[in-house]
């Protein structure tokens, strides 16, 4: 049974075992909203999860004093699928990041997500691998020259909230870590959320990808270029909500609010069963460059894969014991062979 406790602060989701990233590490914000949020949330610590991969991310379940586990490399959304289908009633997190989730960990990701398990993935992306000290990530930028690229990658990155849109996923999300404000609102709609949410954070790796979300931090550039998207709202952004968002025959476009109109500017409509329109915005900027999208792109109700499991689980426990094995032996799928002579055997 789940004990509800009201009283909770961040100490109590604070562990004991030093944590250790590098200072000034994107990773010490996230963690902090997390175990803020975590107080916030009023469910006991028995009743939450932490599963990671392997990445600097991936230290994270030794940092939250809950249950949870350091997998190995991209698999821990099959180790939690596993965990949330043996017990529905935990709150199950998947801590990744860009490497671990995106390259050897890819098919486990967007089978979870397409199985809508009931899981909340975290993919901090910092656009590079961090832990095993900077060789280019599967969404490092085209050119991008690393240990292992000193030429320039020649490798197409992906888009992580397109590839989610892509695998059906239910709840799919962005945000970044200098934006607590923003984070923390972000996992509050994935806590009301059941089904697999997909939350990919920017986070800054001051050691080896330094400044990658440039354009989107500072105080100079990112009110041009952060889109926050706000479910029922038009599509505005800039210093005075001069630029809009419209849906056009090839996609998202940029437009001036004064050249079109406030009606011509896309409302969103995070509820949206079909992820047409919220694939096209997550395409309007491929990378954190220029103006990005920020917030909840898709957040729809699906059959939720627990759920369906323990039907089928209530289905043969009631044909438990009506069923002939030698009937079923010999029903469909048997043949006879017959030998060159004619004769059967």
């Amino acid at each position: 049974m789940t004990i509800e406790v009201k009283d909770y602060t961040r100490s109590d989701f604070q562990a004991a075992q030093e944590v250790r990233w590098c200072p000034g590490c994107g990773d010490y914000t996230i963690l902090a909203t997390v175990q803020n949020f975590l107080a916030e949330m009023g469910i006991a610590r028995e009743d939450h999860v932490f599963i990671s991969g392997i990445g600097c991310s991936s230290r994270f379940p030794y940092y939250v004093n809950t249950y949870g586990m350091h997998g190995i490399h991209g698999r821990a959304p099959a180790i939690a699928s596993g965990v949330a289908s043996a017990n529905p009633d935990l709150t199950v997190w998947v801590i990744t990041g860009d490497g671990d989730g995106l390259s050897i960990g890819g098919n486990h990701l967007i089978h979870a997500l397409r199985r809508n398990v009931n899981l909340k993935i975290l993919l901090f992306n910092n656009q590079i691998y961090g832990l095993t000290k900077g060789q280019y990530s599967p969404t490092s930028e085209l050119g991008k020259k690393t240990k292992t690229s000193p030429m320039g990658s020649i490798d197409f990155p992906f888009n992580p909230v397109s590839l989610a849109l892509g695998a059906e996923a239910t709840f799919v999300a962005r945000t970044i870590d200098m934006d607590r404000k923003h984070m923390a609102e972000v996992l509050a709609a994935t806590a009301e959320h059941r089904g697999t949410s997909f939350i990919e954070i920017y986070q800054n790796c001051n050691v080896f990808n330094d400044k990658a979300f440039i354009e989107l931090t500072s105080r100079d550039t990112r009110d041009d270029n952060r889109v926050y998207l706000e479910h029922g709202k038009p599509i505005v952004f800039g210093r005075d909500n001069e630029y809009g968002i419209r849906i056009g025959e090839l996609g998202a476009e940029i437009v001036e609010v004064s050249a079109v109109g406030i009606d011509a500017i896309q409302v969103h409509n995070a509820k949206d069963p079909e992820p047409g329109v919220a694939f096209a915005l997550s395409r309007l900027s491929r990378g954190p460059h220029g103006p990005t999208p920020l917030g909840i792109f898709r957040d729809v109700d699906r059959a939720v894969y627990e759920d369906l499991m323990v039907g089928h689980i209530k289905q043969a426990q009631e044909l438990r014991g009506t069923g002939d094995l030698a009937a079923l032996l010999r029903s469909g799928g048997s043949w006879t062979a017959e030998q060159e002579n004619g004769s059967s055997s």
